[in-house]
């Protein structure tokens, strides 16, 4: 059994402009990292377009209509205070967000142990009605939303280590009892929530927020005391990871200094969960990350842990 890799040259046709953090370079990183002959044996494959029933399962459908009638001809949009789009936008996001649903089929049905999902835009800050944060639409929640309606499970996780808190991913579980939220994330910072006092409707979302200057240490400290403990008696039947690398010590938007190896750690303690909970069955996506040669090394580290799980 090996690891899958989904990924489209449509997601390196979102242009949020020149000037934007995120660009179409940091999914070519990504992509020239994962081409070296160590990733050989990745199992790859484009990801499809996500139909409108996947999307509505999170996002009403006025909001669908309201992202997709964005997208210019030629140009720039601007749909947020600092989310913008071009002519390619909108088919990105769709094979975005198709990414996880096809990764979700693709790990329920045996094909794959577990799955990284290597797309553009990010989708965690992405509300059910509002584009936030580079995202336009939920692309993790959509994934899970997707494992509760087509498989049946009742109960999936998601783990979120990029260094902004998914307010996105939070808002559509809120509500949902038998969806799992865990994150952590700098504090203060962009978008300003995920309070530990935050905790959804029914308990059901975990927030671990760090200090400014916070390392490896309290990572890992963060992650073994409070997130692995919580994910494992959650005992989930799918476990998607929000996987944003804009926590390393050489990004330029936040102040956290860890290095690729906390994040080849926390994929392998979320792996070891996994096995022993839904038979190793674990979902990943490209969230942040702004400093390609950390972003590189770092997603190159995750990959790696998860095909040494597989």
């Amino acid at each position: 059994m090996s690891t899958l890799l989904l990924t489209h040259p449509a997601c390196v046709e979102h242009d949020p402009g020149s000037h934007h953090p995120e660009s179409p370079a940091r999914l070519r990183a990504v992509a020239d990292a994962l081409a070296d002959p160590a990733f050989d044996a990745l199992l790859r494959r484009e990801a499809p377009r996500a139909t409108r029933e996947q999307l509505e399962r999170v996002h009403p459908a006025g909001y669908v209509d309201f992202v997709l009638s964005s997208i210019p001809a030629e140009g720039h949009a601007a749909i947020d205070a600092d989310t913008s789009v071009s002519s390619g936008s909108g088919e990105a996001a769709l094979r975005a967000a198709g990414a996880l649903c096809a990764a979700v089929d693709a790990v329920v049905a045996g094909e794959a142990v577990n799955a990284f999902c290597a797309v553009r835009p990010p989708g965690h800050h992405a509300e059910p009605d509002r584009p936030m944060g580079f995202c336009l639409f939920s692309n993790a929640a959509i994934g899970a939303s997707h494992a509760r309606a087509v498989h049946r499970l009742a109960r999936v996780a998601v783990v979120d280590f990029d260094v902004h808190h998914g307010n996105g991913t939070q808002a559509a579980f809120w509500d949902e009892q038998d969806l799992l939220f865990a994150s952590t994330h700098q504090s203060p910072l962009y978008p300003g929530t995920g309070s530990a006092g935050e905790r959804g409707a029914h308990n059901n979302v975990l927030n671990v927020p760090l200090a400014p200057g916070s390392g490896s240490e309290a990572f890992r400290q963060a992650m073994g005391e409070r997130v692995l403990p919580r994910l494992a008696a959650f005992e989930p039947q799918l476990i998607l990871i929000s996987a944003g690398f804009d926590a390393h010590r050489d990004d330029p938007l936040a102040g956290l200094n860890f290095d690729e190896s906390d994040f080849a750690w926390a994929t392998e303690e979320i792996c070891r969960i996994a096995d022993h909970a839904c038979r190793g069955r674990v979902v990943s996506t490209l969230e942040g990350g702004y400093d390609l040669t950390a972003l590189a090394r770092s997603a190159a580290a995750h990959v790696s842990a998860l095909m040494a799980a597989a």
